[in-house]
């Protein structure tokens, strides 16, 4: 079980990093190609975080 907290804790991390990130990004008035890439992949990225931190939390709540 603290192999999964452990995991929970860096995948919000993750997915923190990420948000601040795209944050920056989208205070900027206009995006270089390399940002608008550098966006596409961080939303992707963060959406990937998410998806498994619910997962996680499913298998979980599955367990206990």
């Amino acid at each position: 079980m603290d192999e999964v907290i452990s995991e929970m804790e860096r995948l919000h991390a993750e997915h923190h990093r990420y948000d601040e990130r795209l944050s920056e990004l989208a205070a900027k008035p206009y995006l270089s190609a390399e940002e608008q890439i550098e966006e596409v992949k961080l939303k992707k990225l963060k959406l990937h975080a998410k998806d498994l931190m619910t997962a996680l939390e499913h298998r979980a709540s599955a367990v206990a």
